[in-house]
């Protein structure tokens, strides 16, 4: 009995481990991916090629770039790296090194780079193959065939027809602006860089939906991003981020997504980067003890490779110690330490005190008015192109570089203007000065043609309702004595209405009654008419009704070619003549001008648009009014436009317009009875108008291009 009780414990054990083992089994991860080796090779067109050998295919591995700074990395979840470096230097032109970096169970390879250049990925077998740059190959050429390349489906950055799917704008708890671009390819070739203070992003081949295209005003995000705006051209998709002075900004992209992120820069920030930008010179570090100034000199003027002269008085000692700084800078901070100055014509710099080096050019200015005062005096006849000459002569009074008026007091200057020319006599010194001068300000004026386009787009609608209706009664013995009482609506009625009564003849044939309301529409209209008659009663009702539908536009366009920064008018109309009394009883004709007007200021700016200073006129007829005098004067219905501005070259711009709209309700009635309910509508007559007028103005400038002038 004990013996079975003991089997039956030894198996219980036994089943247990076993189970124990095979979960065990189900619980081991599964083993990572290795990185065994990483190479480099140089490739024709500026390209490099990588190459990761793993110990199994590569699945599921990620990459994104960052444009500053310019790197490419590559994530790869789920793998170790089984190499004894972290870091590899790359001799390439744009690339300095490439570093592997383990966090978890994840391997980042990130590729430093100088600039942000495209890249393509491809697997064959257990290595994975990233090709870095662009191709240098012009398209005429035709590739030859690699008899060492690698038949793989191959990951293109370029050539993509992707397009931008979504937009947001974010502001992050730092007062940063972010911007987040939704692709849908992540393999766009993207630029982005700074401009005018702007800053840029071009998508090469994107395109951009109709509901993305337009301005995105992001004020009230209180970041250093005002507005972005998205545009497309022939290249792709361009948004445009317009910001606040001293910005920073980081792109990098993720999958499908490209961030943008903006963020003002503090005031020691903005401090350091001016400190930074001031000085060019290649960097230096200077590390001594109690040296002398001239030995300081030296080094720097070897490092330079600059021709140094230093004057005799040039002496003392000094401590410093500069790490890392522009060469400019730490001469300037070895310069002012000791009071010195200096002086560079072009790879020579001659150092002395700087009060030494100011009495040397005192001495130097001296010497050059006492030259100018004994140098002989030459005669020039100047002639004038294009500018006036007396205008010209008005310039001279800007000073020379000795200082004082381009003509001195021995020379003098005659201005002919039958030949638009100079006489002037001088000397060769001050004379080339002022050849100099003429030669940049005498010079034809770029030629603008400014279109306008004045619409004036008209419509009215014109509905009239009105009633007729009349009757009349006679009684040819009304009192037994053959008196006869006639009742109508008018005098003129009455007597003919008895006449025809008299003569037999029935009343509804030759008069068709007499009117007691008449409120019918006066103009051409359509009508209906019911009548009633008897041999002494008759009605008649008749209703008219009038609808008038009317549109009319005038195109004004008149144009102008003018000079940069020269006004130019011009006016078309007509005078519009009228009499005025005076005090004294006569009368005099006075005109008022109903004109078209086009007073323009064009203004090249460098980048080829145009300012322009507009006033346009866009006047008309209207009522007359009674004056004192016992005559008429018109009125001058006004439409006035001044403003000022900024067009590209060719593009047309709407500058305003004008909408009005006027309703015009006319009721005529019987007085009392036209306010009765429901009866009152046969004493009543309506009238509805409605006008609509809009008014636009359009303007083109364009610059005539300068083989027109020759």
């Amino acid at each position: 009995m004990l013996s079975s009780k003991s089997d039956s414990v030894e198996m219980t054990k036994a089943i247990v481990c076993a189970l124990v083992a095979f979960l065990c089994l189900l619980v081991v991860p599964a083993q990572a991916s290795v990185i065994q080796d990483l190479s480099f090779t140089s490739r024709s067109g500026g390209k490099f090629e990588i190459r990761v050998d793993f110990d199994e295919v590569p699945e599921g591995y990620k990459g994104y770039t960052v444009e500053k700074p310019a790197r490419i990395a590559l994530d790869f979840p789920g793998t170790q790296s089984a190499l004894d470096r972290r870091r590899f230097s790359l001799p390439y032109g744009n690339a300095t090194a490439v570093m592997l970096v383990e966090a978890g169970e994840r391997t980042r390879m990130v590729v430093n780079l100088v600039k942000l250049v495209p890249y393509e990925t491809r697997v064959q077998g257990n290595s994975l193959f990233v090709i870095v740059g662009e191709g240098g190959e012009s398209d005429y050429v035709r590739p030859g065939s690699d008899p060492n390349a690698l038949i793989s489906k191959v990951e293109r950055v370029l050539d993509v027809e992707a397009m931008i799917d979504d937009l947001q704008f974010q502001r992050t708890p730092d007062g940063e602006g972010r911007l987040i671009l939704t692709l849908t390819e992540p393999d766009v070739d993207v630029n982005v860089f700074s401009e005018a203070g702007d800053i840029k992003v071009q998508f090469k081949d994107t395109s951009v939906p109709e509901r993305l295209l337009r301005r995105f005003d992001v004020t009230d995000f209180a970041t250093p991003v005002y507005s972005v705006d998205v545009n497309t051209t022939e290249l792709g998709a361009v948004l445009t981020l317009k910001t606040a002075k001293d910005f920073d900004y980081l792109a990098y992209q993720t999958d499908n997504q490209y961030v943008l992120s903006v963020k003002a820069l503090t005031p020691e920030e903005v401090e350091d980067r001016r400190n930074e930008f001031a000085y060019v010179g290649d960097r230096i570090s200077l590390n001594f003890q109690d040296i002398e100034v001239r030995a300081v000199l030296q080094l720097i003027a070897d490092f330079t490779e600059l021709n140094l002269v230093a004057s005799d008085t040039v002496a003392g000692r000094i401590t410093l110690r500069l790490q890392n700084v522009p060469w400019d800078q730490a001469l300037e901070l070895v310069l002012k330490t000791r009071g010195l100055d200096k002086r560079q014509i072009g790879n020579v710099v001659m150092v002395a005190p700087a009060d030494e080096i100011a009495e040397r050019e005192r001495q130097q200015i001296e010497a050059n008015k006492q030259i100018a005062e004994l140098a002989p005096l030459s005669t020039e006849f100047i002639r004038i192109r294009y500018a006036k000459a007396d205008e010209i002569v008005d310039l001279f009074s800007a000073g020379s570089e000795d200082g004082g008026s381009l003509i001195s007091a021995r020379g003098s200057v005659i201005v002919d203007p039958r030949t638009n020319s100079l006489i002037v006599t001088e000397t060769s010194a001050k004379l080339a000065e002022i050849r100099n001068l003429i030669d940049l300000v005498d010079i034809p004026i770029r030629q603008v043609m400014i279109e306008a386009r004045i619409v004036i787009a008209q419509s009215n609608l014109d509905e009239q309702l009105g009633i007729k209706w009349g009757g009349g009664y006679t009684n040819n013995d009304f009192d037994g004595k053959g008196n006869a009482l006639t009742i109508s609506g008018d005098t003129e009625n009455v007597t003919s209405l008895n006449q025809s009564i008299i003569d037999g003849l029935p009343s509804a044939v030759s008069y068709p009654g007499a009117l007691l309301v008449d409120l019918g529409v006066a103009e051409p209209s359509g009508s209906f008419a019911v009548g009633f008659t008897s041999r002494d009663v008759f009605l008649t009702a008749e209703l008219s009704a009038l609808e008038a539908v009317g549109k009319g536009e005038v195109v004004s366009q008149p144009k102008v070619i003018t000079g940069d920064k020269q006004k130019a008018s011009i006016k078309s109309g007509t005078e519009v003549p009228y009499q005025e009394s005076s005090a004294g009883g006569a009368t005099a004709t006075q005109f008022k001008e109903a004109v078209l007007q086009l007073d323009v200021t064009p203004n090249i700016t460098p980048d080829d648009r145009i300012l322009l200073d507009l006033v346009i006129n866009q006047d008309s007829i209207g009522d007359l009014v009674p004056s004192g005098g016992g005559g008429s004067i018109p009125t001058i219905d006004t439409t006035e436009l001044t403003t000022q501005v900024l067009v590209g070259n060719g593009e047309t711009i709407v500058l305003g317009g004008v909408f009005r709209t006027e309703d015009l309700e006319k009721v005529s009635k019987v007085p009392v009875l036209g306010d009765l309910p429901i009866m009152g509508q046969f004493f009543k007559s309506t009238s509805t108008s409605r006008t609509k007028t809009e008014t636009l103005i359009f303007i083109t400038p364009r610059i005539l291009a300068d083989s027109l002038l020759d």
